[in-house]
């Protein structure tokens, strides 16, 4: 990792792959990725971990399937969210976004538990910057 400074748009410039984080720092035992996003990503569930959301550029829906049932929230430009460990979601961009997201190292963008994976969709744990 950089001892540098890091500057979130030129790093987001450095790619374009969708639905696929580069890992621009650690935090202890977190990494700190950064992705664009548009179109659907898949239902999913992290049995251990919550999921930080912050959108740095446009607007993301997460649908989320509750005890009292499936809703949506809309973050724009500059909103957070965290979805609680073992919520069952499916961020979503029709527009696009760039989002950062904070969670544990290692943990997989489709969660423990997901619906069939479709190739749009990249199954990482995380890429470094600049790969």
């Amino acid at each position: 990792m950089s001892n540098e400074p890091i500057l979130l748009d030129k790093a987001l410039a450095s790619f374009d792959a969708l639905w696929s984080p580069r890992i621009v720092t650690r935090v202890n035992d977190y990494d700190v990725r950064i992705t664009k996003v548009q179109g659907e990503h898949i239902w999913h569930v992290h049995d251990d971990t919550d999921e930080f959301f912050m959108v740095l550029d446009g607007e993301l829906r997460i649908s989320l399937r509750e005890p009292a049932g499936e809703r949506t929230v809309l973050l724009p430009r500059g909103a957070v969210f965290t979805v609680p460990r073992g919520t069952e979601h499916k961020p979503s961009a029709p527009s696009g976004a760039a989002i950062l997201l904070f969670e544990p190292s290692g943990t997989l963008t489709v969660g423990d538990r997901h619906d069939e994976i479709p190739d749009h969709v990249d199954a990482t744990t995380g890429h470094a910057l600049g790969s």
